[in-house]
């Protein structure tokens, strides 16, 4: 049994890749400072996979710990999750993303190398595209000056790792372009679990929903797209989880050293309004919702051609988006008992 490595693996979409590898046969190995998770994710995990994956808290770029964890378990893979990723706090802390996002990568790649283990799958982002040219975007477009720091911080991991492994006869790499991950795992024993305010729309929706917020804000609705909200690609995040267990497939099949990126999306674009109107079909929940400014950081409208990861990784999402908002809500109203 291959064991794969999960930074932030106690995360939102930590946790539910560390349910897919389990059910395809890996041992995830998860290490996670707990800043945007909770300890008893550790149960659930063990209820949804029945295995009792192994778990150490610590920060991920402490090489200390990470040099120990490769040491009591042979491990083949790595997916580096671990990072911050609110786009807003981004805008107004730059200094903790660079210091973080970078640092933590930087560590992880270094231990790879000490202890011989030749495949990473990066969590990078859509946010490399900044504001596309054309839509769908696909992995040929033009890296453009990110819109934020968090932005900027996936670019230049994104460039750290294909430096790395151009001066690498073995190492292997699969830079996943997520979009935007919603839903839950279909247990409601895991989904996203925001400490504070949401940074995401969808559990700003739910919170709305179930009465722990008054209003939903919709940042800018004069944007130049049909209902003037902006534009996005959501997939179901166990769709997202499930890529990763293709890009490690990809990688355990190549004989040579490669760097390949991937967009991960459903390759529909859905609107900030179009998104609270299917859930409120979806649930049958009214929503309460006002317009705001637009928010500094965000894109007008992005969205995948995800053909590449179809013919690479023979994946593609499954999942509708009536799931996903069905999925979110079940998992909200696990959390109001």
């Amino acid at each position: 049994m291959k064991k794969i490595l999960v930074t932030g693996g106690m995360g939102y979409i930590g946790s539910h890749t560390c349910v897919e590898l389990s059910q395809a046969g890996y041992l995830p190995i998860i290490v996670d400072n707990l800043e945007n998770s909770k300890i008893w994710i550790k149960d659930r995990l063990l209820e949804i996979t029945g295995v009792d994956i192994p778990f150490y808290q610590a920060d991920c770029a402490d090489s200390v710990v990470l040099n120990q964890i490769f040491e009591e378990h042979h491990i083949e893979g790595v997916i580096h999750f671990a990072a911050n990723k609110a786009v807003g706090e981004s805008v107004q802390n730059p200094l903790k993303y660079y210091h973080n996002n970078i640092n933590s990568l930087l560590t992880v790649l270094e231990v790879s190398e000490k202890h011989n283990c030749q495949n990473l799958v990066f969590s990078s982002s859509c946010t490399v595209y900044g504001e596309p040219d054309t839509l769908p975007v696909d992995e040929s477009a033009t890296i453009k000056k990110a819109e934020s720091p968090y932005g900027s911080t996936k670019i230049f991991c994104e460039t750290i790792i294909e430096d790395f492994i151009r001066s690498s006869n073995v190492y292997k790499s699969v830079l996943l372009r997520y979009f935007n991950p919603i839903g839950a795992h279909h247990s409601s024993l895991i989904g996203e679990l925001p400490l504070g305010v949401p940074s995401n729309l969808v559990p700003f929706i739910t919170q709305t929903a179930a009465g722990l917020r008054d209003s939903l804000v919709v940042f800018g609705n004069n944007y130049n797209t049909a209902d003037g909200s902006c534009i996005r690609d959501f997939i179901h995040v166990s769709d997202l989880a499930q890529a990763h267990v293709k890009a490690f497939e990809f990688l355990f099949a190549q004989s040579q050293s490669t760097c390949t990126a991937i967009n991960i999306g459903t390759g529909q674009g859905y609107s900030v309004l179009q998104l609270i109107q299917d859930f409120e079909k979806t649930t049958g929940v009214k929503l309460n919702y006002t317009i705001g400014p637009k928010r500094a950081g965000d894109v007008e409208a992005v969205y995948a051609d995800a053909r590449k990861a179809k013919e690479t990784l023979q994946w593609e999402a499954k999942r509708s988006i009536k799931d996903s908002l069905r999925d979110a809500w079940n998992w909200e109203k696990t959390l109001l008992k």
